[in-house]
Order: structure tokens, then sequence, then C-alpha cells
């Protein structure tokens, strides 16, 4: 029988060994929760860019109505807020029309004129129907409409498609 004793430099290299593998878990279990955090907003389901304006049945049938609210834009961290408004028209039967608020011709608001019961607009004199049709003026076409849906009693609009259509 030996009985020899483990070698000084077999139990420093083992132990050597053991805390670097130890120290090399420690970092990856470390160092890829602190990347994964870090990384998470790319690959979050972003929304649509919907934006709730208001309950279906708030809005008076056949009388278009001015809508302001905010638009939250989410860019990976940073969140941006930007004020704007459009006009919606919820007709009988619960259909939804929604216009832009800039006129067609050189971008200017237009507004409603109750009298007349047309869109109009003051820098050029265009003047559109309920419907957003050219009814006079200078306009080149319609007045832009903006992707709309009811859920659950409440009115969404899509204001960024129009700019996305248009760099497409």
């Amino acid at each position: 029988m030996s009985d020899e004793a483990p070698r000084p430099d077999s139990a420093k290299s083992l132990l050597t060994w053991a805390t670097a593998g130890l120290a090399s878990l420690a970092s990856l279990v470390l160092g890829g929760s602190t990347l994964t955090y870090l990384l998470s907003p790319l690959w979050q389901k972003q929304d649509e860019g919907w934006v709730d304006v208001g309950r279906a049945d708030a809005f008076k049938p056949d009388q278009p109505s001015k809508v302001e609210f905010v638009q939250r834009q989410r860019d990976s961290w940073s969140v941006t807020e930007k004020r704007s408004s459009a006009w919606v028209v919820v007709e009988e039967g619960k259909h939804v029309k929604v216009f832009d608020p800039r006129c067609p011709h050189l971008g200017c608001p237009y507004r409603w004129d109750v009298v007349s019961t047309k869109f109009k607009c003051p820098c050029h004199n265009a003047s559109f129907s309920m419907d957003g049709d050219v009814l006079g003026g200078p306009a080149p076409h319609a007045l832009d409409q903006l992707p709309s849906k009811v859920e659950s009693g409440d009115i969404f609009i899509q204001p960024d498609a129009k700019a996305k259509a248009e760099k497409s």
C-alpha cells in the first residue's frame, strides 16, 4: 500500500479550474440576463399605432366631430408623444369614417360649417361633403380617410397610416 499524499500541484490545478468554471458560469448567467434585459425592447411586440379617440355612442350620428388625441410612438427604449386631431363622422348604423384634419390641397386645417353642412377650408375656398367628397375649390381629391375600427364600443384610428402609405 502506498500512502502517497496528493501532489500539491494537482490540487492547486483542480482548485484553479473549479474556480474558473464557477466564475465563467456566474458571468454567463449574469451577462445573459443583462443582455436579455437590454435587448428585449428590440423584439417586443410593437403596437400597430391604433389610438383610442372615444366611445362610439358619444358621437352624434351624422354630425362631424373634431377629436384631439395624444399619439404615443415607441422606438425601442424611448417613447415620444405627439398631439394631433381628426374629424370623426359616425353614420347611422354605427359605420365610422375618420378624416385627416388637413385639406388635400395645401394642408390647411379645415372646419365643419354647421349652416352649409360642409367641410370648408378657409384658405382657398375648398369645400367637401360629409363623406369627404370634393364639392368645390382647388382640392385635387377627396379628404384623406384614416383607417378606423370599433372595438367594444370604442373608436380606434390609425393616424400614421397615411404617412406610411406615402413613404411606400
